[in-house]
């Protein structure tokens, strides 16, 4: 049985889509064990509201809460008993195969490095999310993690990307384009020119070369190579135009009579297509390169999220990801020793 350990107290809705979205998944999964980290009252009286078999929930006490204002390594250092520190401490015990949270990205990301620890030889782990596509998904990778990435953690990058994308996702020789501005190899700024040539030297990945933000849509590519700012950026402007076309289209189709019985009509068709462009079928962005799973969700994330981000760690655990990227990595040295 794999052990997911949750944040319960961490994200806008927290503790009650917290706790829902870890009902939802172990009722959807025989084969999960969730362990609820949390301020154990309230998460109680969430628990009391659901009906799930409770061989496969346990609450974990933790005391204190890290708020998103706070500075990350001061709340890491001085709350040891918040569910984020506790819930990270799991995964380091091995006493849990995953960690999932919608608290402080911040107060994850060092957490993440400082207590769970980095893989040997991964030099900054990624956030790395699965966005929708009209062809599918596609890894956007980094989304939040390094702001000022060098051309060596691009190409770590794309290698851990192309891990992910093959053996969780099931994409066959997947392939790899760097964000620019233009298709041609001379365009981009500093970091992009330099790390082009590195990405088209590598024999493990399939690289495509650049792909401009409009060509990620489609399907461009199926791992996006990016530094942090740049796809944090991608990332939220994704979020804010899907979620602005969604509403225009509904309250669109309300404006008349006429309008209201086509919408009756294509309602079927048009909820299927919004459901495939909807980013929380995916759950969270995992936090590659580290000893254990850490998978951080939305801020704003509700059950259904929630409930994703659990489901996700089982193929990411099955599939021994961590293995393939220490193989990846050791592989890689071997070659420069050459």
């Amino acid at each position: 049985m794999i052990k997911v350990a949750v944040d319960v107290m961490g994200g806008d809705y927290a503790p009650a889509e917290m706790v829902a979205g870890a009902v939802q998944a172990v009722n959807a999964n025989r084969e999960i064990s969730v362990l609820l980290v949390g301020q154990e009252p309230a998460v109680a009286e969430e628990l009391k509201k659901h009906n799930f078999p409770v061989e496969q929930i346990q609450i974990v006490p933790a005391t204190e809460i890290i708020e998103t204002e706070e500075p990350p390594v001061n709340a890491i250092r001085k709350k040891k008993d918040s569910s984020i520190v506790v819930g990270m401490n799991l995964v380091k015990k091995k006493e849990a195969d995953a960690f999932v949270s919608a608290g402080s990205s911040g107060a994850i990301l060092v957490g993440g490095q400082v207590i769970v620890g980095r893989i040997k030889g991964v030099e900054r782990p990624p956030l790395a999310p699965l966005i929708p596509t009209e062809k599918g998904a596609s890894l956007l990778i980094d989304c939040g993690a390094n702001v000022d990435a060098r051309a060596s953690h691009l190409v770590q990058f794309a290698r851990m990307g192309s891990i992910y994308m093959e053996h969780v996702m099931g994409v066959k020789n997947p392939r790899v384009a760097i964000v620019n501005i233009g298709a041609e190899e001379e365009k981009g700024n500093a970091l992009v020119k330099e790390t082009f040539p590195l990405l088209k030297e590598c024999r493990d990945i399939n690289f495509i070369g650049s792909i401009e933000a409009r060509e990620i849509p489609h399907g461009g590519a199926d791992v996006i190579v990016c530094e942090a700012f740049v796809g944090n950026v991608i990332l939220k402007l994704y979020e804010g135009v899907g979620a602005t076309l969604i509403s225009k289209v509904k309250s669109g189709m309300m404006v008349n009579l006429r309008s209201k019985v086509g919408a009756l009509l294509v309602k079927p068709a048009l909820k299927e297509t919004l459901k495939s462009f909807d980013s929380s079928q995916y759950g969270g962005a995992p936090l590659l390169g580290l000893n254990g799973l850490v998978v951080k969700t939305h801020g704003n994330s509700k059950a259904k999220e929630v409930c994703n981000s659990i489901l996700q760690c089982v193929a990411f655990k099955e599939q021994g990801i961590n293995d393939k990227i220490r193989e990846s990595l050791t592989a890689e040295n071997q070659e420069n020793k050459e």
